[in-house]
C-alpha cells in the first residue's frame, strides 16, 4: 500500500509539472500564443532631403506622420510639412493620403510617401507630388530622444518665433504653463490658444488650438503635434484643421 501511495503521489506531481509547463506556454487568451509585434517605422527621424533642405519626421505608434522640412540651407527655418497616416510592413513604410502643407508659396498639396526603414536606424524614401509632377528624397537616421519621456514642465515657457498659415507669416510669441495651457500672440494681434500635453507613446506632444482676433485664418480650429529639440531650445508646432485645407507652423526658441 505504501508503495502504491508513492507511486499516485508522483503521477499526480508529474501532471501538476506538465499544466505548469502548459500555462507558461500559453496566453491569458484561450491558451494562444502572444506574438511580438512587428518592427516598425515609429520614431523620430533627422536628415536631410536632396534638395539640401533639413528634416525632422516623427512616425507616431499609431502611423500618423509628419515631416517637418525647412527652407533649403536654414536648418532652423521651418518651410513646411508632410503630414497623413503610413503603414509599416516588412520594412517599408508607405502612405498614398499624405498632404504638404507649405509656406514658401506652394500652399497644400497632395502626396504619397513610400520609405524603407531598419528599426530604430535608418527611414529614408520619397514624397511625391502627383498633380505637380515632383518628387523629393530624403534619408534619416533615427533619433533616440524619441524613448525619452515627455512633460509639460520641460517645455514650460516663453518662446518666440515664426508662426504661418496658408498665405501669411508673422512674428509671434507663444507661452506654455506647467498645466499644459499654451497661448500664442502675434505682432498683427492674431491670437490663438489651447492645450499642449504629452502623448501616451513617444517623445511627443497632442497640440488642439483655436484662433481668435484679425487672423487670416479666421475663427478656425487646428490640431496636431508639439516637438521640443531640447538642445536648441526649439519649440516646433505642426497642426492642420479637420478638413486639411490650412494649418499651422510655428518653431521658436526660448529668448
Amino acid at each position: 500500500m505504501k508503495t502504491r501511495s508513492i507511486g499516485v503521489i508522483e503521477a499526480l506531481a508529474l501532471s501538476c509539472l506538465m499544466l505548469a509547463l502548459a500555462a507558461c506556454g500559453s496566453s491569458g487568451n484561450g491558451g494562444a500564443a502572444t506574438a511580438p509585434s512587428a518592427p516598425s517605422a515609429e520614431g523620430l527621424w533627422i536628415g536631410s532631403t536632396n534638395d539640401s533642405r533639413s528634416v525632422t519626421g516623427l512616425v507616431l505608434d499609431d502611423g500618423t506622420y509628419w515631416i517637418l522640412y525647412s527652407v533649403q540651407h536654414a536648418s532652423s527655418l521651418t518651410a513646411g510639412f508632410v503630414e497623413g497616416s503610413g503603414s509599416s510592413l516588412g520594412g517599408s513604410f508607405s502612405s498614398s493620403n499624405g498632404i504638404d502643407f507649405n509656406v514658401e508659396g506652394r500652399g497644400i498639396n497632395a502626396t504619397t510617401l513610400a520609405a524603407s526603414y531598419m528599426a530604430k536606424q535608418s527611414l529614408d524614401g520619397s514624397v511625391t507630388y502627383p498633380t505637380l509632377n515632383q518628387t523629393f528624397t530624403f534619408t534619416t537616421t533615427y533619433n533616440a530622444e524619441y524613448e525619452q519621456t515627455p512633460s509639460v514642465s520641460a517645455i514650460a515657457g516663453t518662446y518666440v518665433g515664426i508662426a504661418s498659415v496658408v498665405g501669411s507669416s508673422e512674428l509671434t510669441t507663444v507661452a506654455v504653463n506647467s498645466p499644459g495651457v499654451i497661448a500664442g500672440t502675434g505682432n498683427s494681434g492674431c491670437k490663438f490658444f489651447g492645450t499642449i500635453q504629452p502623448r501616451a507613446r513617444g517623445n511627443v506632444y497632442d497640440l488642439s488650438l483655436s484662433f481668435s482676433g484679425p487672423c487670416p485664418s479666421g475663427t478656425s480650429s487646428v490640431s496636431g503635434i508639439g516637438y521640443f529639440d531640447s538642445g536648441a531650445k526649439r519649440l516646433s508646432l505642426v497642426a492642420l484643421t479637420q478638413s486639411r485645407s490650412n494649418g499651422l507652423i510655428f518653431t521658436g526658441t526660448q529668448p
